[in-house]
């Protein structure tokens, strides 16, 4: 049929041969099936089939670009550091914040020390994977399936989505926040989730006439094509009226400001990507796994200045959502983790910057955690056959430790098997 049925004589085979179109604020309508666009999340967790009774969320910040975990993470005492890098071990080393005799964080950390002292940070040291490839786009494919044997192709938290939530939960479980395309972790083509560049621009593009037109047209599709599409609608529109009444009854208790202007991505709105992130989780909206980028890590040159910046920033961003989280009391829920495709060399270059490494130290922050040091340094002395560090702890156990201490997810089946335990949780989530 094609009767008219919209506003301005707008035509229900017009729209779906015009296809579903987002503004700015957001990614089309996704994931698993070809005929509807890539975005909302589909489930709640899986409490009701599984008895699970959960109401964690995770928080991952990609540090996108390669961070340079021996800026990140200084070890103090080895003098083989001055030898590697002869212009950036000095300031790193004389600024560091000290943790301990041995390590001392990136100076420009001074938010999550604080949070350290706290007992509310962990470390994982060393953490990287088997035969390392110095490839960024190999190198985050591995980190977002989890499987560097590049055999996977859905994403760790994808199938997380897809095997441990309920098909008929909240459109926001899985969100991307300040993102203008859906993070591999996330996606499995059984699994939806929600990706919000701008939640003040989230909707239809063309405003509110084709919004009401949308509406509309909503009235029943007959086929499988038009169940889809009545699916896809009905969740869009749900999106849209959730995120209006997050934003309206939302107050923030946290200075989100930018105190750091960056010039080196595109990819720096972590503040407000954060902010966005708070808001959804202390307005009771339904996520569960959060995902979240800062850009400009791949400091191959004057690296000096850069990496303290991108430091500064992370700081001051992370510590205004824990202390947003804090003031809403919802902080004991929400574990924040950090993750980069590699690490620097530990030799510097020629142009004052580093080049491609491998292992790196994973920050773990939040009430959740068992805070101290885990995992060990890689030796400066004793490098591989690239002259990059030998990681000591799988970047899996990590995923292991936060999918069943934290979500109490079946790590095992979303992983396809064990690995050895970093306990940087306080306690495991029952089962």
């Amino acid at each position: 049929m094609n009767k008219e049925l919209g506003i301005n004589q707008l035509k229900r085979r017009d729209f779906l041969k015009a296809g579903l179109v987002f503004g700015a604020g957001a990614s089309g309508l996704a994931a698993g099936y070809a005929a509807v666009p890539d975005a909302f999340a589909r489930a709640v967790y899986a409490a009701k089939k599984g008895g699970l009774a959960n109401d964690n969320i995770l928080v991952m910040i990609q540090l996108a670009g390669g961070n340079d975990g021996l800026r990140t993470l200084v070890p103090l005492a080895d003098p083989a550091l001055h030898d590697l890098r002869p212009k950036l071990a000095g300031p790193m080393v004389s600024q560091a914040l000290p943790l301990n005799n041995q390590y001392g964080l990136n100076h420009n950390l001074g938010g999550i020390k604080g949070l350290w002292d706290k007992g509310k940070v962990a470390i994982v040291q060393g953490v990287g994977y088997p035969n390392p490839t110095f490839s960024h786009f190999e190198s985050i494919r591995i980190w977002e399936t989890g499987d560097p044997t590049r055999r996977q192709v859905d994403g760790w938290l994808g199938r997380t989505l897809a095997t441990s939530y309920d098909s008929n939960g909240h459109p926001l479980t899985g969100c991307a926040c300040g993102a203008t395309d859906a993070p591999g972790a996330l996606r499995d083509l059984q699994a939806t989730l929600t990706v919000i560049q701008n939640q003040k621009t989230f909707g239809f593009t063309g405003g509110t006439e084709v919004e009401a037109a949308v509406g509309a047209l909503y009235k029943g599709t007959p086929g499988i094509y038009g169940a889809l599409f009545d699916t896809a609608i009905a969740t869009a529109t749900e999106t849209m009226a959730t995120l209006r009444t997050s934003a309206s009854s939302y107050q923030p208790m946290a200075d989100y400001s930018d105190k750091v202007k960056l010039v080196y991505s595109s990819k720096n709105q972590l503040a407000a990507a954060l902010q966005l992130a708070a808001e959804l989780i202390v307005t009771g909206t339904g996520v569960k796994l959060l995902h979240v980028t800062l850009g400009g890590f791949d400091t191959h040159y004057t690296e000096l200045n850069r990496h303290d910046d991108l430091m500064g920033y992370l700081d001051s961003a992370v510590s205004a959502f824990y202390q947003d989280l804090a003031a809403h009391n919802m902080a004991d829920k929400v574990l924040i983790a950090t993750w980069s495709e590699f690490g620097r060399r530990p030799k510097e270059n020629a142009s004052g910057g580093t080049d491609h490494g491998a292992a790196a130290p994973l920050l773990l922050i939040g009430d959740p955690v068992q805070g101290g040091l885990y995992g060990a340094e890689p030796s400066l002395t004793t490098l591989d056959s690239t002259g990059n560090l030998k990681y000591a702890v799988d970047f899996r156990s990590v995923y292991q430790e936060i999918l069943s201490g934290h979500l109490g997810a079946d790590a095992a089946k979303i992983l396809g098997t064990t690995f050895d335990k970093v306990p940087f949780l306080k306690a495991p989530v029952a089962v």
